[in-house]
């Protein structure tokens, strides 16, 4: 069992909770015409994975930025126009929401 002493820390960019994961952009964005400084990923199916890897059985970036887009409920376009390292904050949030958080 985790203590708070021994428990990872969270980046000041990102917020958990069971429902999702918001992460704050270091670059905002516009989505759908309204300039954003967050995203707000839900918490994933496994089929929302599933679809996605079909969707792209042989491209691992695809699927991850079409699985991120559906969890956010934004376009995939909005997640490739990302900074590199806003990517990055979103890929961290995503494995963070999926780790098993205690062990």
């Amino acid at each position: 069992m985790q203590t708070s002493a021994t428990a990872p820390k969270s980046p000041a960019w990102l917020t958990l909770a069971d429902s999702g994961v918001t992460i704050k952009l270091s670059t905002p964005i516009t989505v759908l015409d309204i300039r954003t400084e967050t995203l707000h990923l839900r918490t994933p199916t496994v089929r929302d994975l599933r679809t996605c890897q079909q969707a792209h059985p042989n491209d691992e970036v695809a699927v991850d930025a079409m699985l991120f887009a559906s969890l956010a409920s934004v376009t995939t376009e909005d997640i490739q126009g990302l900074s590199l390292k806003d990517y990055e904050r979103v890929k961290s949030g995503y494995f963070r929401l999926v780790e098993e958080d205690e062990f």
